[in-house]
């Protein structure tokens, strides 16, 4: 399933211009299609962005209270169906590698389980302006893909640098002259590597839809509070959502994105934040996954699939692998952790990988090449730890430990550089023994999700530990008379929980 790009320039000649707009409008008739699972704004720089769009059925996602499927799987033993947790109590599988059974309740499907949102055929199209400008640029009406659920991801270039962006899109059914629903956002470009602004930002991972924590119905709580902060942009650092459970065919692992971004306060944040997606095991098929891995847990649903549908559902760049400039102050690498790495149990040593050497090398040049004020490097995964000792999947682990140790030593040749991982359900700033590298994990979205370490076994390494739900701020202030990169540990309810002042050298 190959995406298509469509790019539209800013100028009269290609994208025309409408006149003046002088009142946004929810405009939803009942024939649709709608954007009941809102549109996100991604990949952003200095001159571009891209804004993914998917059409639905229906203004709403199906009510959260309906039922959903319930999984079963084969034991062979007594030749009888059961839920997960029978093996998990009686064989200690966590994930039993059986044969897999979806049963739907009686008169549901697909399209009318709980937080479902079928997508439609449509077309669409979007007007976009600088903050303030009179007149708006729009790209022209294109049909979305059926193949890649119902979605397309629109491309603008010759933006502005440091400016701020309003967008509309616009839907109507094909051939039809009328707009049927829109939906508003905005955004904002990131400086040229020589601007010395002050950058901020925060970091996600571990969304788990069955622990959302916002008594309203509307998702999670976090989302309100890094919006009224306002930060330049997300890093979503993986697990997005979670398949394990559910997802145990295409069909279903679609629905998984249709009922996690249906959710309000997902869609009202996306539409007003710029966000780089990164994808970790459990939005890519399975806990601790590689393309090799083998389980009949996951049904009828593969890796692959997988992976082609993540770049369907978030607004991409063509590698994922990439790094972003926010001006002189800031450079980020966002790291690809699934797609190249050698199976985890591997014999550890120098071809054991989980970057893959394409990426190694590729992180290498561009990190030596880089002049910014301060390197983040940005992991879905730990690097520095520590970790559970039964892990090892990661570069914290033992099971990748050579090229764990390479990477540590090389980023710390290079001053003002640091690590962030999500992946982690717990909160922790830790600093590596040997290197002096500082690892920064954010935690994961709620405190129902917060497990994994236990909070008394503070080690010599942590700087700080917390077993909660949260999110990660992150403030680069190069023109302060110190100049200073602030880390900051927020709670579900946007308390500050810690803050490391870092001085920049």
């Amino acid at each position: 399933m190959k995406r298509r790009k469509f790019i539209y320039q800013t100028s009269a000649g290609l994208g025309g211009l409408l006149p003046v707009i002088k009142q946004f409008k929810e405009i939803e008739i009942s024939e649709g299609p709608f954007f009941s699972t809102g549109i996100k704004i991604g990949e952003v720089t200095a001159s571009s962005a891209i804004i993914w769009l998917r059409l639905t059925g229906s203004r709403q996602p199906v009510s959260r209270q309906s039922p959903v499927p319930h999984v079963t799987y084969f034991d062979e033993t007594t030749g009888d169906w059961h839920p997960q947790k029978y093996f998990k109590e009686k064989y200690k599988q966590d994930r039993p590698d059986r044969e897999v059974k979806v049963v739907f309740p009686d008169g549901y499907n697909i399209t009318n389980i709980g937080g479902a949102a079928p997508g439609s055929n449509g077309e669409v199209r979007l007007l976009y302006k600088k903050m303030g400008a009179s007149k708006w640029n729009n790209t022209n009406w294109v049909a979305v893909e059926e193949q890649a659920d119902y979605s397309i991801h629109i491309s603008l270039i010759d933006l502005e640098p440091g400016a701020e962006y309003e967008i509309e899109a616009e839907a109507k059914a094909i051939g039809n002259k009328t707009k049927s629903a829109s939906i508003k956002g905005r955004f904002k470009t990131s400086w040229n590597a020589e601007q010395p602004y002050d950058v901020q930002f925060m970091v996600t991972t571990c969304h788990e839809y069955n622990h959302q924590d916002d008594p309203s119905g509307r998702g999670f709580k976090i989302y309100k509070h890094m919006q009224a902060m306002h930060p330049d942009f997300l890093v979503h650092t993986g697990d997005v959502l979670y398949y394990d459970h559910v997802a145990k065919s295409l069909p279903l692992a679609k629905w998984s994105w249709q009922r996690m971004f249906g959710l309000a306060n997902a869609v009202h944040f996306y539409r007003n934040t710029p966000c780089y997606f990164m994808k970790d095991d459990h939005d890519t098929w399975m806990n601790d996954c590689y393309p090799e891995s083998k389980n009949k847990f996951m049904g009828q649903f593969t890796f692959q699939q997988g992976v082609q549908l993540f770049k369907q559902q978030v607004p991409m760049s063509d590698k994922p692998y990439r790094t972003f400039r926010w001006g002189k102050a800031l450079q980020v690498w966002l790291m690809e952790v699934r797609e190249y790495r050698s199976a985890n149990a591997m014999q550890d040593g120098p071809q054991k990988s989980i970057w893959g050497k394409a990426q190694m090398e590729w992180f290498k040049r561009t990190f030596s090449e880089s002049d910014a004020d301060c390197k983040i490097l940005i992991s879905p995964t730990p690097i520095v730890g520590p970790d559970r000792p039964q892990k090892k999947d990661n570069h914290a682990n033992i099971g990748f430990a050579y090229e764990g140790k390479m990477i540590r030593e090389f980023v710390t040749t290079h001053p003002n550089t640091f690590i962030i991982c999500g992946d982690r359900h717990w909160q922790y700033v830790s600093q590596d023994k040997t290197t002096g590298l500082m690892e920064f994990s954010c935690g994961p979205a709620s405190n129902e999700h917060a497990s994994g370490w236990n909070k008394e076994d503070v080690l010599p390494e942590h700087h700080y530990l917390n077993i909660v739900g949260g999110f990660l701020g992150v403030e680069v202030k190069p023109n302060e008379a110190r100049p200073e990169i602030v880390f900051t540990h927020y709670g579900v309810d946007g308390e500050k929980l810690y803050s490391k002042r870092i001085n920049i050298q």
